[in-house]
C-alpha cells in the first residue's frame, strides 16, 4: 500500500524528521501537534489556549487530508500536569461530537519547545 504525505501551511511545519501526517489507504496517522502558531512557530503560553491551539492544528492537518476531527478514531493526549485533565475534557467537548474517539491521556516529564500539551491521532476516512 502506497503512503501519501500530508502537509499544510495551516499547521506548524515539522520541526524534525517527520511528516505532519501520513495517509495509508483510508487511515491517516497524524503526528503530534504542540501549541505552536503556524504563522510564527511561536508557542502559546496559557494552558487552556495551548489546548485550543493544538485542536486548531489537528483540525488543519485533518482537513488537508480530506477529513475532520470527528473522523479521528484514536486520540493520544500527552500533558506535563494531569491535574489539567478536566480542562482538556471541557475544551475537547467544543471540538468533537459523539461518538467520541478512543483516547489516552498520559502524563509526561517533558514535551518539545516547552509545551504543556501535545496530541497525536489516527483518523479514518470514509471509503
Amino acid at each position: 500500500m502506497a503512503k501519501e504525505v500530508i502537509n499544510t501551511d495551516k499547521a506548524p511545519a515539522a520541526i524534525g524528521t517527520y511528516s505532519q501526517a501520513v495517509k495509508a489507504g483510508n487511515t491517516v496517522y497524524l503526528s503530534g501537534q504542540i501549541p505552536l502558531v503556524p504563522e510564527t512557530m511561536e508557542l502559546i503560553e496559557k494552558f487552556d489556549e495551548q489546548v485550543h491551539q493544538v485542536f486548531k492544528n489537528l483540525t488543519a492537518v485533518c482537513e488537508a487530508a480530506g477529513g475532520n476531527l470527528d473522523q479521528i478514531s484514536k486520540l493520544n493526549i500527552f500533558m506535563l500536569d494531569l491535574s489539567h485533565f478536566a480542562t482538556v475534557n471541557d475544551i475537547m467537548s467544543q471540538y468533537f461530537t459523539e461518538p467520541y474517539p478512543a483516547r489516552a491521556a498520559i502524563g509526561v516529564k517533558e514535551l518539545p519547545k516547552g509545551a504543556q500539551i501535545e496530541m497525536d491521532a489516527i483518523m479514518t476516512l470514509e471509503d
